[in-house]
């Protein structure tokens, strides 16, 4: 590796999660070609590079032959920014190739023009001595240039000229054509890849990729960016952290005796338990009371909703004497309804990584990961980045609670749409049950991949008395059937006389 490059300072960027993509920058002194197709938001990118310039007292340019300054500056006042202190070179190639196939006839027009536009370029670098500069775009003197040869001709004189005078320059522009893309890869310092990939429902996805940096590490593969009413916002995929793991924190309690007696005392900080079960077993209400258990000694929680509003959780939380507004309003939860036609997988582990970083939470309640597939169903590797998203909570000691619902009801099919156990440390199985005409819900564990675990089933009791769960049911076979045999001389099953039962409160 070039170590004089890894040597050379940073230029940041001014979008940070790119920065954090690029380990602090862009190194300066060199050329770089930001591609995509138009509406990717390469003039964005753009003008944030030149207004940290601006920011940060440096001279800047922007050199632009495929808008006009009025609709830059149209781009810039969209975002709430000024243009202030960026110098903007407009050059009309249009009104430059009518005067020009007026006013000569012995060369080609496209020639002459060419090599004016090249001088005046060159003549506004020199002129005004930039420390950054960006090049609007190569398109333009591509076409201009008709030839491959004469293609690269120009920009090297013009790459020169900018190398000469120590600026750090982005070159915007389309993707190009297989010569004329080989030309600009080969004649520049890194290349970045803006996309932008349309869904059947809700916004475009918009990602970027680092396809080239020459003698430094960066991060590689696909990151998704969103483009938000003042720039850019970056959502670095999630890698591999160095960072030394927390302190060890204490198991987590449910607050119910039986419940943690199945989990032998309850549930590891570091850990993923899914709970998973047919709609209407109360996955919901379970994984809200471990949130409740720690933000009642004054922990940080933080809920991600994809399918339930805010308000009916409250409401149906409030039924089972589970108030969560006194903890959304001290802080100690957060909630937060997970717009389904407009999220990506790096903008929701963003928004997840955020609440950890800034708020130390405990617990991360995600629900349901059926909502989470149905928000992205165009998305081929959302398992992965559930793993990885689950990887950096596990290091920074979080509890993380998912919800999953199963297909079919009492006496059917009970399957889930995706398999997702083996991402758990501990797998919670929730089911309907039929006995003496009364449909009930059972709670088992049946993994937990660190200490011991009951392998016994308990019953479950949803009502405005609050949550029970009952004494292992050791007197009837067949529970997870839906269609329990008594076979005992007693019966174990929990009154259900006063508890307030078909009110519809056990929700998920």
């Amino acid at each position: 590796m070039n170590n004089t490059i890894e040597l050379l300072p940073k230029v940041a960027t001014g979008i940070e999660g790119l920065d954090e993509i690029l380990d602090g920058g862009l190194p300066h002194h060199c050329l770089y070609l930001v591609k995509g197709e138009s509406g990717t938001g390469k003039t964005t990118v753009g003008l944030q590079f030149l207004l940290e310039g601006a920011r940060l007292g440096q001279s800047t340019l922007y050199i632009t032959l495929s808008e006009s300054i009025r609709e830059i500056s149209a781009v810039a006042a969209s975002h709430g920014w000024s243009l202030e202190n960026i110098h903007v070179h407009e050059m009309s190639i249009i009104h430059s190739s009518e005067r020009m196939a007026v006013e000569q006839t012995i060369f080609p027009t496209s020639q002459v023009e060419l090599n004016e536009v090249t001088d005046e370029i060159i003549e506004a670098v020199m002129r005004t001595q930039p420390e950054r500069i960006v090049f609007d775009s190569l398109h333009e003197i591509s076409l201009l240039a008709e030839t491959p040869l004469r293609y690269r001709h120009q920009i090297l004189g013009i790459r020169q000229v900018m190398v000469e005078c120590g600026a750090t320059v982005l070159f915007l522009d389309r993707e190009a054509t297989a010569s004329s893309g080989a030309t600009l890869h080969s004649l520049v310092h890194g290349v970045i890849t803006l996309e932008q990939l349309p869904r059947e429902y809700g916004d475009v996805r918009r990602r970027l990729r680092v396809a080239k940096m020459r003698g430094m590490p960066f991060h590689e593969g696909y990151h998704d960016f969103r483009i938000h009413t003042g720039g850019i916002e970056v959502y670095p995929r999630l890698y591999n952290h160095s960072e030394d793991r927390l302190r060890k924190r204490p198991t987590i309690s449910s607050g119910l005796t039986e419940l943690d007696a199945l989990l032998d005392g309850g549930l590891e900080p570091d850990t993923a338990c899914l709970l998973t079960g047919q709609t209407g077993t109360g996955k919901t209400t379970i994984a809200l009371l471990f949130a409740l258990s720690v933000a009642r000694r004054g922990g940080q929680v933080a809920i991600f909703l994809f399918e339930e509003r805010l308000a009916t959780l409250n409401s149906r939380m409030s039924g089972l004497g589970m108030d969560l507004r006194p903890f959304l309003e001290s802080g100690h939860m957060r909630l937060y309804e997970i717009n389904s036609g407009e999220i990506s997988p790096g903008e929701f582990a963003h928004k997840v990584i955020q609440e950890v970083k800034d708020h130390r939470v405990e617990v991360v309640i995600i629900d349901s990961l059926n909502g989470y597939l149905n928000a992205m169903p165009q998305e081929r590797q959302l398992l992965i980045h559930m793993h990885e998203l689950l990887t950096y909570l596990s290091r920074r000691q979080v509890l993380t609670l998912l919800t999953l619902t199963h297909h079919g009801m009492l006496g059917s099919e009970n399957r889930a749409e995706i398999d997702m156990s083996y991402l758990a440390d501990t797998v919670l199985l929730l089911r309907h049950f039929e006995a003496s005409g009364v449909i009930r819900q059972a709670i088992s564990v049946v993994k937990k991949r660190h200490g011991h675990h009951e392998k016994s089933i308990r019953e479950m009791q949803f009502g405005r008395g609050g949550v029970q769960v009952g004494e292992p049911l050791t007197s009837f076979q067949g529970i997870l059937t839906g269609y329990p045999v008594f076979t005992g001389q007693h019966n174990t099953l929990l009154d259900r006389s006063n508890k307030g039962e078909g009110n519809g409160l056990a929700g998920e």
